[in-house]
């Protein structure tokens, strides 16, 4: 498996540069880059300066596995406002653009929120239907859509995201599973072990569940998660991919915790391989 980082690991006042050289130097093999409304890489990137990103990135002798956004929780797919929904897919689509141009494997999306307005039932068809659309979408472009399991009050157990996946119906819609973000309603290596092949990428945080709401996330081997569970079940399903760690940067000293990050992924994967 291969470690890697999300941008938001890093201090929003950090230039692009300090962050992939310290990428680099916390001997990271990828970063995954977040898409934006506006700025360094967003909807209004042109081709070039798309490009000149990835080129950045490729001469520290890094990859881009895989692009996030958190812009689908502005604009849900299962939004109750079509034009909020037509500009969610919209988004969707140009991170699926921007991939291809860079040859990014894997896309990350959250499938829809629901909430006190949007019934259960109404977000289940409004997601399968636009990511029914966005799938033919990511096929001809040759991207993988990874939909992410998030607190959404949404695809609340591993069987109905399988069925979800399953109803899509396409090999270039899977599952971007997030470690942490199950353990609050469930056992990550169920999920993966019921999930087995849809799993495109892998998010890892850990989490405090006597905490029960978002300050219980924390950094890896900080919290409850079972890292031996869940690597022997990655090892069992044969996922060699992305384990990308998504984690809000250290007020003071955030270089120590991208050092911390790398050390603790080499240190699950090696002892939990080794004890399976």
């Amino acid at each position: 498996m291969k470690k890697g980082v999300n941008h938001w690991c890093f201090p929003e006042t950090w230039s692009f540069e300090r962050v992939i050289e310290t990428t680099a130097k916390a001997h990271f093999d990828g970063i995954e880059l977040n898409m934006a409304e506006s700025g360094m890489f967003s909807l209004t990137s042109s081709d070039a300066e798309l490009i000149t990103i990835r080129d950045k990135v490729r001469n520290a002798n890094l990859e881009i596995p895989s692009l996030s956004t958190s812009l689908l929780w502005k604009y849900s797919l299962t939004s109750n406002n079509k034009k909020e929904r037509e500009k969610g897919k919209s988004i969707v689509q140009k991170m699926i653009d921007a991939a291809a141009l860079l040859q990014i494997k894997t896309i990350l999306v959250v499938p829809g929120v629901v909430n006190q307005d949007v019934s259960y039932d109404a977000a289940y068809s409004r997601a399968l239907e636009a990511l029914g659309e966005l799938s033919a979408y990511a096929e001809e472009a040759k991207v993988e859509i990874g939909v992410e399991n998030v607190w959404n009050k949404f695809l609340l157990s591993p069987i109905e995201m399988k069925n979800f996946i399953h109803e899509i119906g396409s090999e270039a819609v899977g599952v971007y599973f997030d470690v942490g973000n199950v353990l609050n309603y469930g056992y990550p290596e169920q999920w993966i072990s019921i999930l087995n092949g849809h799993i495109k990428k892998v998010h890892v945080k850990d989490f405090i569940t006597a905490a029960g709401n978002h300050s219980g996330f924390t950094s890896l081997l900080q919290g409850d998660v079972n890292w031996k569970n869940v690597i022997e079940a990655l090892k069992n399903i044969g996922y060699e991919d992305y384990l990308t760690a998504e984690i809000p940067p250290h007020l003071h000293f955030p270089e120590k915790l991208l050092n911390d990050i790398s050390d603790s992924i080499n240190f699950m994967i090696k002892e939990g391989w080794t004890s399976c």
